[in-house]
């Protein structure tokens, strides 16, 4: 039998049976709603102050 031949797999296995994807999975998507949310904020306050500049708003 040759070690480094089947190594990869052994490792492979080994992570897949002690990480929980679920957590993993969790986290991602938390992490994504929440930069997902506050890129959408951004745009919307940017949109509205463009618009506020375009059409007169400040103006005395």
């Amino acid at each position: 039998m040759n070690i480094k031949k089947y190594f990869p797999l052994a490792l492979v296995a080994l992570l897949v049976t002690t990480l929980s994807s679920c957590s993993a999975i969790e986290g991602i998507f938390k992490a994504g709603v929440w930069s997902g949310i506050i890129v959408v904020v951004v745009v919307l306050a940017l949109i509205i102050w463009v618009i506020s500049k375009i059409f007169g708003g400040g103006r005395s």
